[in-house]
């Protein structure tokens, strides 16, 4: 099959975070089982290239100021659409409530291509300004017809309902994360943060808890990785040579990153499925997460980690002592979750489901 991706904002930081990885995963797996795959969205500076997928990417102009994504649009990217949309079979929209995939997922729902959306939690109940009439006029009726609407956790799926009633039809579709290298062995004790330097993400709480720590480990350091998004300036006026904002890394080099570490810590409060901790488990990281996290219950199962209650210093400081105390736990943990990165979370199982799911929406439309 001829498969369009279309997600939001592809840039050298990462800015745009989970669905940015989500979808150029998705992308290169479904290039691996042999369907010919491209992927567009607004986006600046080096075109990220895998080999496999093509990508495209449009000028992003800010229409709406100080809104942040949901202002972001980008006009050659529609034009583009509108003249090549006629190649493809089918194309997945990683929908936000934006301007640019919105508009993009209407149009070739028009044109009569075969559209299945994925929201990543992004779409809920909101009184937000520009909410209220983007969901009356476009979102609403853009998950009522899609061919499928992927959500990732029960909360998600109702949080969809909530938004556009209860006909749509819902697919549990889980992220997946590719194979990676296995990380290197410790030669230090490195405590990471690898995320947006968003409020949501608290790395305010990882600092707090890494000052705990540094005055009882003289071998312990701690890095946030990650381009601002909020709290960058407050963060960067309480780091010590210890615990070091080290700024924004490129998506493709994440992994890469996380394989210096020795233990991998995001203290979100609602966090509904970070990639992140999926990276982290997949190189062999132990992993700190929140039970507000929506990998809190997986970690536990699988024994891959430790899960605190959300926005508490205490049990954050406790979890990461204890795994810098015991490098037998840390190793058996992170095998765990390693294994389970494969087996249950890879990028190949992923792409056999949306391939099904594809062929019986296309087959829909042509019929």
């Amino acid at each position: 099959m001829r498969i369009l991706h279309v997600v939001t904002l592809i840039s050298e930081d990462g800015a745009f975070g989970g669905p940015t990885r989500v979808a150029l995963n998705q992308a290169e797996a479904l290039a691996d089982l042999g369907h010919d795959v491209t992927v567009v969205a607004a986006g600046s500076g080096p075109t990220p290239q895998s080999g496999v997928v093509r990508v495209e990417l449009f000028r992003p102009r800010m229409l709406i100021p100080r809104s942040g994504f949901a202002g972001l649009t980008a006009p050659g990217m529609l034009r583009w659409l509108a003249a090549e949309s006629g190649r493809f079979d089918l194309v997945h929209v990683h929908l936000a409530r934006d301007l640019v995939t919105l508009p993009a997922a209407r149009l070739c729902r028009l044109r009569g291509l075969a559209t299945v959306v994925q929201t990543h939690g992004m779409i809920d109940a909101s009184g937000r300004l520009l909410a209220i009439p983007l969901d009356a006029l476009v979102t609403r009726s853009t998950l009522r017809r899609a061919a499928a609407v992927f959500y990732l956790t029960e909360r998600e799926r109702t949080d969809l309902i909530g938004v556009a009633g209860q006909n749509m039809r819902l697919v549990k579709l889980i992220n997946g994360v590719p194979a990676l290298p296995e990380k290197a062995s410790d030669t230090g004790l490195e405590v990471l943060f690898l995320a947006r330097l968003h409020p949501r993400k608290r790395a305010d709480l990882f600092v707090d808890m890494a000052e705990v720590i540094v005055r009882e480990h003289d071998s312990a350091s701690f890095a946030l990785v990650g381009p601002d998004a909020g709290t960058g300036d407050a963060i960067a006026q309480r780091t010590e040579p210890r615990i070091r904002w080290e700024g924004p890394c490129a998506p493709d080099k994440t992994a890469e990153r996380m394989r210096t570490a020795t233990i991998y810590v995001l203290p979100s409060a609602d966090e509904p499925y970070p990639m992140s901790v999926l990276e982290a488990m997949a190189v062999g990281l132990p992993v700190v997460v929140t039970d507000s996290c929506g990998l809190a219950s997986d970690i536990t199962r699988i024994g891959c980690g430790i899960v605190v209650r959300a926005g508490e210093l205490q049990p954050l400081v406790d979890a990461v002592r204890l795994l810098l105390d015991d490098e037998d736990l840390r190793r058996a943990m992170g095998r765990r979750g390693r294994a389970a990165a494969r087996t249950e979370f890879g990028t190949d199982i992923v792409a056999q489901g949306l391939d099904g799911i594809y062929r019986e929406a296309v087959r829909h439309v042509s019929g």
